[in-house]
């Protein structure tokens, strides 16, 4: 199917770039908490402090990166985190190596990493509008999906071989090779970047960090679409824990049949992201993203019903099938609906103010719906996020707007 929708052999380099760290960032699924328990013997207070923190603190660090990148060459970014993100993760190995791996340093690079993962996302979000003709945007951006979904299948099964077989650090240091060749990737795609062009560039202004949040809650299609995303996603990554707390404790699953339980279902996400482009030639953009958009926020009540046993196993498979599948549709749409309606100028500060808002947010639910579940259980707390995630389509943009370039025009009068 792809090759019919030629890209161009630049293109070609960046999703291979992409496909490279996707896969090492897969392997390592989980291999922080997994150093910190078996390595360091930390608790599961330290390990939710690892999760939260790092997180959090690498959204922080990211804010002032945002504007920072948008007047620069996206690309030698791009590469510079890669080779952050790999030095970082190495630090990692040779500390163990040398006996003196410590919880501080697991915090300290998980914040690199986060800041440097956002920076990366924002440059290279911003690198592919230029890259790519806006007609084949979703195409690209499906693509990208595609290979989410598929190392998320392959990764953390072969990962946690390698951690069996080879040691706890083991894809550590295959994430951070994996950096390595996304940044030989990137070099391999040649050609020279023009330099964007600001009217200050004495120093980054004050009011740059904020320039993409009000962007973003100025524009009439783009806020609700920011607002959607961010609860649904967070919502969807709080109830993760809950959902392991309750198989792995009272339904009394086996960690195999955990896995099995999340890694099947992820071939919804990779049909999802194949349908994506053929879906909006046949139905338009506006009505695929809402559909697909309500549909991806119906599933997750029916995981309330969970029981232990086979019927328990196959119920929650097909909640996260189904659920999976939706959300495959629905991130290349929505991706490409974001690049098409930011002015070029702004999009690296557009997408690092979505990119900080949704980890911090992500972090902030987990915290929550982690105390709602020691207070009500996991199976009411799971409910409490099924029943507020059933009105997030109210958020969804309700009607068609247009693109950037078509906007600028009607402000031009043209």
């Amino acid at each position: 199917m792809w090759g019919k929708h030629s890209l161009g052999r630049r293109f070609a380099w960046l999703w291979a770039a992409y496909a490279a760290s996707a896969l090492g960032t897969r392997l390592a699924f989980n291999a922080f908490p997994l150093i910190a328990v078996r390595v360091l013997h930390a608790g599961p207070t330290a390990v939710a402090v690892l999760a939260a923190a790092g997180a959090a603190v690498g959204a922080a660090v990211a804010v002032p990166l945002g504007p920072w990148v948008e007047f620069r060459r996206k690309r030698p970014v791009m590469i510079a985190m890669d080779l952050v993100r790999c030095a970082a993760l190495l630090s990692i190995p040779a500390a163990f190596a040398l006996g003196r791996l410590g919880f501080g340093q697991l915090l300290a690079v998980s914040v690199v990493v986060a800041a440097a993962d956002i920076t990366f996302g924002v440059a290279g979000g911003a690198y592919l509008k230029t890259l790519v003709p806006q007609e084949k945007l979703l195409a690209a951006n499906a693509r990208f999906e595609s290979t989410t979904w598929t190392t998320t299948i392959l990764g953390p099964p072969l990962g946690g071989a390698a951690i069996g077989l080879l040691g706890p650090v083991t894809t550590v240091v295959a994430d951070a090779v994996s950096y390595l060749l996304s940044a030989l990737g990137l070099r391999a795609i040649g050609g020279r970047e023009a330099r964007p062009e600001r009217d200050d560039t004495a120093r980054l202004r004050a009011g740059d960090l904020l320039d993409g949040w009000r962007f973003l809650l100025a524009d009439p299609a783009l806020r609700p679409l920011f607002l959607n995303t961010v609860l649904v996603n967070g919502l969807i990554m709080a109830t993760e824990p809950l959902l392991a707390v309750l198989m792995l404790g009272p339904l009394g699953f086996a960690p195999w049949q955990y896995g099995l339980a999340f890694a099947v279902p992820c071939l919804g996400g990779l049909l999802g992201s194949r349908l994506a482009r053929p879906l909006v030639a046949r139905y338009g953009r506006h009505r695929v993203l809402l559909t697909a958009g309500a549909l991806r926020a119906c599933w997750l009540p029916g995981l309330v019903l969970v029981r232990p046993g086979v019927p328990g196993l196959l119920l929650v498979m097909a909640v996260e099938l189904g659920m999976i599948t939706c959300i495959g549709v629905f991130n290349p749409v929505y991706a490409t609906y974001r690049l098409t309606r930011t002015a070029p100028d702004r999009v690296a500060r557009v997408l690092s103010a979505w990119s900080v808002t949704a980890k911090a947010a992500i972090a902030v639910l987990t915290s929550v719906w982690g105390v709602l579940g020691g207070l009500t259980g996991p199976r009411t707390a799971l409910g409490l996020a099924g029943l507020l995630l059933l009105a997030t389509p109210l958020l969804l943009p309700r009607r068609e707007q247009a693109p950037e370039p078509e906007r600028a025009a009607a402000a031009r009068g043209v």
